[in-house]
Order: C-alpha cells, then sequence, then structure tokens
C-alpha cells in the first residue's frame, strides 16, 4: 500500500483540526503521514484498519513459518513427535 500524496499534512494542522482529521480517518481508513519541519514524522490510522494490518502480519508470519517447517522436513531435518 502506497501513501496518497494528499494524506501527507503537518502535525499542528492535526492537531488544530483533530476531530476532523479522525472522522477522515475513520471513513477513509486510509493513513495519513503527519509531518515535523517537512519530514515524516509518525504515520496514523484509525484503530480497525491497524488491526486488520497486525491480523493480516500475523497471518503472514504464520504462513511462513509454515513453509519453513515444510521445507525443513523435505530436507530431512524434521523430529519425530513420538519415537
Amino acid at each position: 500500500m502506497t501513501v496518497n500524496l494528499r494524506h501527507i499534512h503537518p502535525l499542528s494542522d492535526f492537531q488544530r483540526g483533530a476531530k476532523a482529521f479522525l472522522a477522515t480517518l475513520k471513513e477513509t481508513q486510509a493513513p495519513m503521514v503527519l509531518t515535523v519541519n517537512g519530514k515524516a514524522a509518525v504515520v496514523v490510522q484509525d484503530a480497525e484498519s491497524y488491526q486488520q494490518l497486525l491480523d493480516r502480519v500475523a497471518l503472514l508470519e504464520s504462513v511462513a513459518g509454515i513453509r519453513q517447517s515444510v521445507a525443513e522436513f523435505e530436507q530431512g531435518q524434521g523430529v519425530p513427535l513420538i519415537d
């Protein structure tokens, strides 16, 4: 996912209009980059989108672990559960 250039704002604008920015975050579910002195400082997003991101990362980590386990098993590196 790339950041939409319309979702880059100075932190000071966010602080002055926090309620409006939060409504936008919730409506668009798109992350927003906040800048300090013209440089990206933080990324904010609504809680639901953040949880979805965490869920996706957890799923991808599980899939990667399973793939690694299968590869190790196929290379004879598996350990029997029962002797």
